[in-house]
């Protein structure tokens, strides 16, 4: 007994230390993390070229093709939020009447706004958030650059490694190179699903943007597109900001209700239906434990960790599978009934 209470101690403190590390030093973990994911995703385009073309030439391809991926996806969704930051800038001295008005009708029903948010709803404090998002953004390219050195030195030294592996660690060494495998076919699967579901989310939300008569619908769907890489939290703030969007446009709540309804609907019919379709023998996971994981990554290393979390969730539970001692886990947090497992009650 006292043993066991140890080893639960022990994990426990190692648990809180590499997640401390990870923390601290963001800089460095974070940007192997996504070259670690990148590499999975796009080995097999690198395998294939080389069986074309010289390996060094392959490799120049592969990160060339990922980095022009990247590229046109940052830069559609940098056009989306400029678009819509135009938009507010434009139109602020309305919004801000129509934010007083409501705020005036609330206090007549006693129900009062914050001094503090009346205080700050201005021109400077828009500005401020533009700025800050921008420092963000240049931040990201650094960011980027890392990832992508990572991504080079990775995708060279991979069948190295593998090989290494397979030499010095024995069984274990096996089994480390059938989870790495293993893993790399969930993400790929992972991200074609998330791909296909964040297209179809976009193109609904941009058609349905047009057909209520949304400003910007072509933002709002690249956004929605965007926001749907991210589980759960993503889809949520892909609802909320054009319902916000249609209420400072129209000044209409029913309007805003209309689009918050469909919407909704929207997000949970892709969300509840076509995703689990072509993932739920794959990627089995409980919804609960993603869930952690999005909020507990994204505490880690903040907005890129919400995107990296269940990825990583996915190659930990995989490496789990591969041992006896660890199964038990990747079967706990699986989400999945075992037939053999007793009834509950």
């Amino acid at each position: 007994m006292d043993s066991s209470v140890t080893r639960v101690a022990s994990a426990m403190i190692i648990a809180f230390l590499v997640i401390g590390a990870l923390y601290f030093a963001d800089a460095v973990f974070e940007p192997v993390a996504f070259a670690l994911f990148f590499i999975a995703i796009v080995w097999p385009l690198q395998k294939t070229l080389e069986t074309k073309i010289p390996s060094g030439l392959a490799l120049i391809v592969t990160v060339l093709v990922t980095l022009v991926v990247v590229i046109k996806l940052t830069s559609m969704i940098a056009w989306s939020g400029s678009q819509i930051g135009h938009w507010l800038s434009v139109n602020f001295d309305r919004l801000q009447a129509l934010y007083f008005a409501y705020a005036k009708w609330l206090e007549e029903h006693d129900i009062y706004i914050a001094t503090v948010i009346a205080d700050r709803f201005n021109v400077l404090w828009l500005l401020r958030l533009f700025q800050t998002v921008a420092l963000r953004l240049n931040s990201l390219i650094g960011f980027s650059l890392l990832i992508f050195i990572f991504l080079a030195m990775g995708l060279l030294e991979a069948e190295a490694f593998s090989k290494n592996l397979r030499a010095v660690g024995g069984e274990t060494g096996e089994r480390l190179i059938a989870a790495g495998k293993a893993t790399a076919r969930k993400f790929r699967r992972y991200m074609l699903v998330r791909t296909a579901a964040s297209i179809l989310t976009g193109l609904i939300v941009w058609g349905f943007a047009t057909l209520v008569g949304l400003e910007l619908a072509a933002a709002w769907g690249v956004i929605s597109f965007a926001l749907n890489y991210i589980p759960f939290i993503g889809p949520l703030i892909a609802t909320v900001l054009p319902t916000l969007f249609g209420f400072a446009q129209t000044g209409s709540w029913e309007t805003a209700v209309f689009i918050l309804v469909a919407l909704t609907v929207v997000q949970f019919l892709i969300g509840s239906y076509f995703e689990p379709l072509f993932t739920a023998k794959t990627l089995s996971i409980s919804p609960f434990v993603v869930i952690f994981a999005v909020f507990l990554w994204g505490f880690i290393w903040g907005l890129p960790g919400t995107f990296i979390g269940v990825p990583i969730l996915i190659a930990c539970l995989t490496v789990c599978e591969q041992f006896a001692s660890s199964r038990w886990l990747a079967v706990l947090l699986s989400g999945k009934v075992k037939d053999d497992a007793p009834a509950a009650g």
